[in-house]
């Protein structure tokens, strides 16, 4: 399985298992990532998530390669595969802990951005690079980012691509904590633990309450990504990126 959920007392690992390609996401990933949160909402026994990347990466965002030839239907089917898990994790009423630690890209990045809490090793990093296979960002990465660090910031993340150590991201407030590598995961579970011991219903009240704070809501920001998505999709400059990464060559982009 590329998708493991381990058990410690009340606190479950959702752990993303593909190391040898940095956890990059397939379809199948995203499927079983989106029945896991259901799985997780469901069990009373469960009280805190981890989420973390197995290896030296959180997650490479989503495999590239399974992105080629996507037409309109398949298109639609990769976007609510997504959203069924940025809403699951989101909605999730129990904490959810990101440990990341390593490259965090993309898609990877909207999995860490819709967890409660995002802690960092010194050697994380974080990018939207969807401008390179020419895709708007997906993941609800611009909604949780405009949240967070406003949008001048976030749209700057977007436009440029560049890659966000960990230490600026805890400046710029989108990572709560930042530690040494070998320190990252006993801290992350030892939080998990503290909270899953806490009145963890008070704590999904309260996250209620901030899901009502944001404007506009997640669902209907997630209903606006998926149409912008659906046109981005089948753009000849997104079929140009994907051709392009997959050759490991510069994209020729023609802006539609």
């Amino acid at each position: 399985m590329t998708i493991r959920i381990e058990r410690d007392g009340a606190v479950a690992h959702l752990v993303l298992s593909r190391p040898d390609r940095l956890n990059a996401l397939t379809p199948e990933m995203m499927e079983q990532l989106a029945d896991a949160t259901v799985a997780l909402q469901k069990d009373r026994g469960v009280r805190a998530v981890l989420l973390r990347g197995q290896g030296r990466a959180f997650c490479a965002g989503a495999d590239v390669g399974t992105m080629k030839g996507l037409d309109v239907l398949a298109g639609r089917q990769r976007i609510q595969r997504a959203h069924r898990v940025i809403a699951g994790l989101a909605n999730l009423d129990k904490p959810v802990i990101a440990a990341v630690r390593g490259a965090t890209v993309g898609v990877g990045w909207s999995l860490a951005l819709a967890c409660d809490l995002i802690l960092a090793s010194e050697n994380a990093s974080f990018s939207l690079v969807f401008k390179k296979i020419g895709l708007a960002p997906d993941g609800a990465a611009a909604y949780f980012l405009t949240q967070y660090i406003g949008v001048l910031r976030a749209r700057e993340l977007m436009m440029s691509a560049r890659t966000v150590p960990a230490a600026e991201g805890l400046q710029l407030g989108m990572v709560n904590e930042v530690l040494p590598d070998d320190q990252l995961d006993a801290r992350a579970l030892a939080l998990a633990q503290e909270l899953a011991e806490s009145a963890t219903f008070a704590l999904a009240s309260g996250k209620r309450l901030f899901r009502g704070a944001m404007q506009p809501s997640l669902e209907a920001f997630l209903d606006l990504e998926s149409h912008v998505q659906n046109l981005v999709l089948q753009s000849d400059d997104r079929k140009e990126g994907v051709a392009a990464f997959l050759e490991k060559r510069k994209p020729n982009f023609v802006g539609h």
